[in-house]
């Protein structure tokens, strides 16, 4: 039997999202759009077919989940990591460099090597906050979000300068070695290896909070960080420190993805606000693995439907921020409430 603290939980989940989805039927009605018409392009987006599925809404889904899992890390252990739009760039920038060094490498090499210089972007991208915070105090929320324009600015430097393609006509570098790229799951389709390793990745951290001691010490610090100093005599700040550094790592992974698996390139606006968007994943998933997936599908598929809406229905693709920022209000407020 589910405990009732869970199952209370359970429920303002999954009544917040419900709530995101009836501010947007509001705001369509209120707009003058045909709501009918309007959800049904949005269902057809992102669940109408085979296509809409596979190569829309999962793949939309995929970078939407890792940035996920890159704030529930953070946030488990009391960290909250509001720059994963620069570290995702970060990643990116890194991946796309090493994507185009290791041209003559086979896929066994060179697809672990690219994946890996994004993790290590990331990471190195939140070295600033993580020392600002442990040496001054200075807050991560402030540090990494003023971050996120440093990376905006560095990405549109990379692809006009060290990064550019070879005719120098475009601000985009040129497309990283096919030995490099994420192969697609299925024939036809754009989705691509990279959802498993988001899921792997989830599966690794649920065993790692639930079974691990370094977990159990993440969620403590996170959940009590005076009684875990003091009690548990556990360096709350290195765990931080710690947990913040791998959600830079894992949102900068989130780049190398999307780079290795579907842009293939670097250029400016890579990220349509994955970052941010995330965020609200994380949220809706209650900082838990499990959830953060199930949270990211349902994001997905809101980011895929609502290109359908605005072509099929005239309705702007944006509306679809309206349910993000409902979520993320009623699980702050719904926190605030709990305590």
């Amino acid at each position: 039997m589910p405990h009732p603290t869970r199952f209370r939980a359970a429920l303002y989940t999954v009544g917040a999202f419900l709530l995101g989805l009836a501010a947007l039927t509001a705001f369509l009605a209120i707009a003058g759009y045909d709501v009918g018409a309007s959800l049904a392009a949005l269902w057809q987006g992102a669940f109408g077919s085979r296509q809409a599925f596979l190569s829309a809404t999962l793949v939309r889904a995929t970078p939407l989940l890792l940035l996920g899992l890159a704030f529930a890390i953070g946030g488990r252990a009391g960290g909250f990591n509001i720059g994963m739009e620069g570290q995702f760039a970060a990643g990116a920038i890194a991946a796309t460099w090493m994507g185009l060094a290791v041209g003559g490498a086979p896929p066994a090499v060179a697809l672990p090597l690219v994946l890996a210089a994004g993790l290590v972007g990331g990471a190195l991208w939140m070295v600033v906050p993580v020392a600002l915070k442990v040496r001054f105090g200075v807050t991560e929320v402030i540090s990494t979000l003023l971050l996120n324009f440093v990376a905006e600015a560095a990405v549109s430097w990379a692809v006009s300068g060290p990064l550019q393609e070879a005719g120098g006509s475009y601000p985009q570098s040129d497309p990283i070695a096919v030995a490099a790229r994420l192969p697609r799951l299925f024939a036809g389709q754009r989705l691509h290896w990279g959802l498993l390793l988001a899921l792997l990745l989830a599966v690794a951290m649920a065993i790692f909070f639930r079974h691990h001691r370094l977990g159990f010490a993440l969620r403590a610090a996170g959940a009590g960080p005076g009684a875990t100093a003091i009690v548990g005599r556990m360096p709350v700040d290195r765990l931080v420190a710690a947990a913040l550094l791998a959600s830079g790592a894992i949102a900068g992974l989130g780049g190398a993805v999307e780079v290795s698996g579907v842009s293939h390139a670097l250029y400016q606006r890579l990220s349509p606000g994955y970052g941010f968007t995330a965020i609200a994943v994380a949220l809706l998933g209650r900082l838990r693995p499990g959830g953060v997936v199930m949270a990211a599908f349902l994001f997905g598929a809101l980011e895929a439907g609502a290109g359908a809406m605005q072509r099929d229905a005239g309705v702007p693709a944006v509306a679809v921020q309206v349910v993000q920022a409902v979520v993320i209000l009623a699980m702050v407020l719904g926190a605030r409430e709990r305590r």
